[in-house]
């Protein structure tokens, strides 16, 4: 057995078991290795089954029957049910809305079951004489009652005074069972004795991290709750560590590299600001003068605008792209300025709506001057002004606006993700702004700022509110600028939880809004009904149930429409079109409406089922009404009574500003609830970590370090085939 050694190799697998492993992304040794525990268990806590009480958090183990799949008194939901045994009693088990239990786990079964103790109440369905039952436990089979021998057998560590065994996250097809007794036989091979550590040893020193030997053995059989905290640690360090050292190596080799010195001239940028229709906030003055004087260092800017949703980061990079098309280029060959032509700006959106959205606001804040705007998406491209009416914009063929780009006549050119098509040629592209930028990947990115001679200068933007200690791990190679006001004038968003009972006095609100002019959203968690043959139940509303109700039993006098990321571009674009012309009056939608849609005359908003969406993403829904300056109102519906959802959800009210709320759901929910970290490969134990500040500071200190003194880690050998490992492996995924 080899670390390289794929698990189908060493292993006995089912079919069901290969497409769950695969789906967990355990395909090698290595992989299950480094599938960490999610928490564990303490078999001092395993109960027998006449000792429980309602309200106990136990664990059992025992003998099932019984089971089958019925449905619930109450709204009919699908569930399975079943009894589990032990030498001292029975238990009745129920299973809401996941009725293929039933069928995964057999009568006759040994299981481990964890969960809570509850008290039958009437429409429940019968549990144990005692009147008690398990509602959603964990069950997994075992090979035998595990908690007879479970502390002895642990990689034969432990002994008797060995009493916490792992729990792993599963997959169907996979137990943490099944987990458990692979790495148990990996462990037994010696592999562990092989291993060549990563981090280099001064560092595990100065830190109190343990090797990587003794932290395989802490988090997966660890003797107490100390050592597995300490292998946590380790080995969260370790993923951070690796993550600042690529980034700082990044920034390196991007401040190596030439890039266009502009001069810009404070004088015209504030005449320029001075047409915005409102008064700039200081903040947004801030951003103008940190980026333009980033343009005057030689080497390209790469720097992240993050702002709360209505903060003005478009306006910022209005000024900072006006500052730069005003300049000619340099003739590097004969070493005075060109004629022809001018610096060019590329400005990239994640969809089509927002790409259009911006080329009319850029229409707006440049229709004054002498320059000409493009827009380029999949379906469409257009150039401003047109011949025939100065004031307009017209729609031109692909082929013309890309040689208008290729020879500098089109000094901003606005555009989805065709930008980075290899058909279109800048001649001086000096500056690249990348709206929303979380939702490009990085070899995107890459392939836009490659498109000249020179490296362009790169603005980053965000509306996602971002943690410090997330922003410091994931944008290790950026400059990070906050922009933390809104615009004078705005007022504040009236945020209100709704209870069940207040529907019907929320919608008299809204008609009256609605009656006075006003438009409203209604953001439901998903698109359709799930189909009951194929899909288990989840008690979520859809857009399209939502829109067919609220047209026929609350909204009947007014225009509803939905929007969802199923639609056609075409369709989206119609869609929104209306809504943002008045001629739709409620649009029913997912969260696809998340990322910069602009309708400043709607001013409500109505979030169904809160809590399966983060604060963040809340906070950013609740945005879309603060495009103006008339009174907006966000109205928040939960089907959830818990005192947790509560809480959170409150924070929405009580919470300054978007960073706050990111703060706090990394807090509350992890950095894993937060929008958009799926994407960033940070699996979740380091995201954990990421709530502590002073271990991303001190791997980021480290990582400084080694680059500055070795950016080709010369010197670091193993750092530096781990990292070429690391990149081939996220490549190939």
């Amino acid at each position: 057995m080899k670390l390289d050694s794929p698990v189908a190799t060493e292993f006995r697998l089912q079919e069901p078991q290969k497409k769950a492993l695969a789906k967990m992304g355990l395909n090698t040794v290595e992989d299950l290795l480094y599938y960490f525990p999610s928490r564990y268990g303490d078999t001092s806590q395993i109960k027998n089954i006449e000792s429980l009480a309602k309200g106990d958090e136990a664990t059992i183990f025992g003998k099932i029957s019984g089971l089958k799949m019925s449905r619930a008194f109450i709204k009919k939901i699908p569930m399975s049910e079943g009894v589990v045994e032990d030498e001292t009693g029975k238990i009745k088990l129920i299973w809401f809305n996941q009725p293929y239990i039933a069928k995964m786990i057999h009568d006759g079964q040994f299981v481990r079951v964890e969960g809570k103790v509850s008290e039958k109440r009437t429409k429940i369905p019968s549990a144990n004489e005692g009147g008690i039952y398990m509602s959603n436990p964990k069950i997994e089979q075992v090979d035998d009652l595990l908690h007879s021998g479970v502390s002895k057998s642990l990689f034969g560590a432990g002994g008797d005074n060995h009493s916490l065994y792992p729990v792993y996250p599963e997959s169907r097809g996979i137990t943490s069972n099944w987990i458990y007794h692979a790495i148990q036989k990996i462990m037994s091979r010696r592999l562990l004795d092989i291993l060549v550590d990563p981090i280099p040893e001064d560092i595990l020193k100065k830190y109190n991290l343990p090797n990587i030997r003794t932290a395989f053995i802490w988090i997966h059989a660890p003797k107490k709750e100390s050592d597995a905290l300490s292998a946590r640690k380790r080995f969260a360090f370790q993923e951070i560590f690796f993550i600042q050292l690529q980034k700082q190596q990044e920034r390196k080799r991007w401040n190596t590299q030439k890039s266009f010195e502009i001069e810009t001239n404070p004088k015209d940028i504030s005449d320029f600001v001075k047409r915005f229709p409102f008064e700039p906030t200081s903040s947004q003055l801030s951003a103008i003068k940190t980026i333009t004087g980033d343009f005057t260092r030689g080497y390209p800017m790469s720097r992240l605008l993050e702002g709360d949703v209505g903060s003005g980061k478009t306006a910022v990079a209005a000024a900072v792209i006006y500052a730069t098309v005003q300049q000619r280029p340099f003739d590097f060959a004969q070493g005075n300025l060109q004629t022809f032509g001018s610096l060019q700006v590329a400005y990239m959106c994640p969809t089509e709506i927002l790409a259009k959205q911006h080329y009319e606001n850029f229409i707006g804040y440049f229709e004054h001057l002498p320059i000409k705007i493009g827009l380029i998406t999949g379906s469409e491209c257009q150039i401003f002004p047109s011949k025939s009416d100065k004031t307009k914009p017209t729609k031109i063929s692909r082929t013309q606006l890309l040689k208008w780009v290729a020879n500098g006549e089109v000094p901003i050119l606005i555009g989805t993700h065709t930008l980075i098509y290899k058909s279109v040629a800048f001649k001086h592209l000096a500056f690249v702004v990348i709206d929303e930028q979380h939702r490009f990947g990085t070899l995107q990115r890459q392939k836009l700022t490659t498109k000249g001679s020179l490296t362009p200068h790169l603005l980053s933007m965000t509306a996602t509110p971002i943690p410090r200690t997330l922003a410091l791990t994931i944008y290790g190679d950026l400059d990070l600028t906050l922009l933390d006001e809104m615009p004078h004038g705005r007022k504040p968003i009236i945020t209100k939880i709704i209870l069940p009972t207040e529907r019907e006095k929320i919608y008299d609100e809204i008609r009256k809004e609605i009656k006075n002019g006003r438009q409203l959203y209604v953001i439901c968690p998903r698109i359709n009904e799930p189909d009951p043959t194929k899909e288990l139940a989840v008690i979520a509303k859809s857009v399209s149930l939502e829109a067919e109700r609220l047209k026929k039993e609350v909204f009947k006098e007014f225009t509803i429409e939905t929007l969802h990321s199923k639609m056609t571009p075409v369709q989206k674009e119609k869609v929104m079109s209306d809504f943002a012309g008045g001629k739709t009056d409620i649009l029913v939608a997912t969260s696809v409406v998340e990322v910069g849609v602009n309708v400043p005359n709607a001013t409500m908003i109505i979030i169904e089922g809160a809590e399966r969406f983060g604060l963040s993403q809340l906070h950013q829904l609740r945005g879309r009404v603060i495009r103006s300056n008339h009174q907006a109102y966000c109205f928040i519906f939960t089907e959830s009574k818990g005192l947790k959802t509560k809480e959170r959800l409150r924070a929405l009210i009580t919470a300054k500003n978007g960073f706050e709320l990111a703060e706090f759901d990394l807090a509350q929910r992890g950095a894993g609830e937060l929008v958009g970290t799926k994407q960033w490969g940070i699996s979740d134990l380091a995201m954990e970590a990421i709530k502590n500040i002073k271990m991303v500071e001190a791997a980021r200190t480290e990582a400084i370090h080694i680059v500055e003194e070795d950016s080709d880690f010369t010197n670091y050998p193993i750092i530096s085939e781990y990292l070429k490992n690391l990149s081939e492996k996220i490549h190939f995924e």
